[in-house]
């Protein structure tokens, strides 16, 4: 090579070292990583708030330190296999909850999300055992075609719910009945009904009742899993060959009816709407079926991320990049089925790493936030 030319490589090279060192991206925005935090709905360990204590939970400073927008609460810890966790009894919840929202309006913050699943019957993490009134499971709330007592098991849980200071329940379940033996849904009793129009009904009874009180409803899980023949909790979910069109149904009622606060998706894959990613992580699934498609303009929380179907194939930076891509604007992370002290600070970090590498635009951040803070508006309510 010439030497004049290999000079002019050279310095080609050093032209392009230093662009990249001018466009080398800076810190976090300030601004932006607040709005960043009220994304993410966490869990923790501890039931006892303590503050200003020693024992003062870990989750009062990151409230703050990050402006969580919101958490979700167990009765039992599944990583430890212990029946211990946030739940203990109902005085004991109302001081949780209390020192929650306290920590967040002591940073200015806004009002948390302060969600449960309280569905009734195999999913209920308030229990007679600690002092709370329980519920029968769907499948026996829906039996005889009247949504009467789905409207007042709704309005009980929704009274149990605004009492202890808990605004969002993960319910309705609108999945439908497909598969009796399904081992997510239909063997625990979770599905109003295997008729599609039933569920809509009655999953919309139930939705009133929580509203009725003040709590947030959160429709799941869409597009359905009703038909699966796996557990996405477990590993990969394949429903391309069970599912069918008549699975939405009830997510179009409970949307058309305004009585979905939120739209939970399900970790389930299907080939028929997207060949590469589960619900929860598709663009088509998300913006496409659910907004475009049943025209839902409100606020989509994802299933837990750290189920198996999505945490055994996807990184937690890669999981949050695809789900916020899809259109989802709160990312569940229960912190339960594994457990890290520090998964919401790191999950912060990793949204603004993907903002500062291109992948995530700002936009779309903001546009999560602003869906996040108009439901928030809600919440003070009767």
């Amino acid at each position: 090579m010439p030497r004049t030319l290999r000079r002019a490589c050279l310095l080609a090279c050093l032209l392009c070292l230093a662009g990249c060192a001018f466009t080398r991206p800076g810190p976090p925005d300030p601004e932006l990583k607040r709005l960043a935090g009220q994304m993410l709905l966490v869990g923790f360990r501890g039931a006892e708030p303590a503050p200003g204590t020693p024992q003062e939970l870990p989750i009062l400073g990151q409230i703050a330190a990050l402006n969580l927008g919101g958490v979700i609460l167990f009765d039992r810890d599944a990583a430890l296999k212990s029946p211990e966790r946030n739940i203990t009894s109902p005085e004991q919840v109302q001081r949780l909850t209390a020192a929650l929202q306290a920590a967040a309006k002591s940073a200015g913050a806004p009002a948390l999300f302060i969600g449960v699943d309280q569905e009734g019957g195999r999913v209920q993490r308030l229990r007679a055992a600690r002092g709370f009134p329980e519920t029968p499971p769907a499948s026996e709330l829906c039996s005889v075609g009247d949504p009467g007592p789905a409207l007042a098991a709704g309005t009980q849980v929704g009274a149990t719910l605004a009492g202890l200071g808990v605004n969002v329940d993960f319910a309705p379940v609108a999945d439908v009945n497909v598969n009796p033996q399904n081992p997510a849904i239909g063997a625990l009793g979770r599905s109003f009904s295997a008729d599609p129009a039933q569920v809509a009904a009655c999953a919309g009874a139930f939705a009133r009742g929580l509203k009725s009180q003040g709590v947030l409803t959160a429709a799941k899980h869409f597009p359905g899993h009703g038909s699966s023949t796996t557990d996405s909790h477990l590993g990969f979910t394949d429903v391309t060959a069970t599912w069918t069109e008549a699975e939405l149904l009830p997510f179009r009622e409970l949307t058309r009816q305004n009585l979905a606060d939120m739209v939970m998706t399900a970790h389930v894959f299907n080939a028929r709407l997207d060949e590469g990613q589960p619900a929860t992580l598709s663009r088509p699934v998300i913006h496409g079926l659910l907004r475009q498609g049943l025209g839902f303009g409100g606020v989509v929380v994802t299933d837990d991320l750290q189920m198996r179907a999505v945490s055994a194939h996807y990184g937690l930076k890669e999981a949050l990049r695809l789900a916020v891509q899809a259109g989802a604007d709160v990312l569940l992370i229960g912190n339960n089925l594994d457990f890290d002290a520090g998964i919401a600070a790191k999950a912060v970090d990793a949204l603004m790493e993907l903002v500062a590498e291109g992948q995530l635009s700002p936009e779309r951040l903001r546009e999560s936030a602003a869906r996040i803070r108009q439901l928030k508006t809600k919440l003070a309510m009767p």
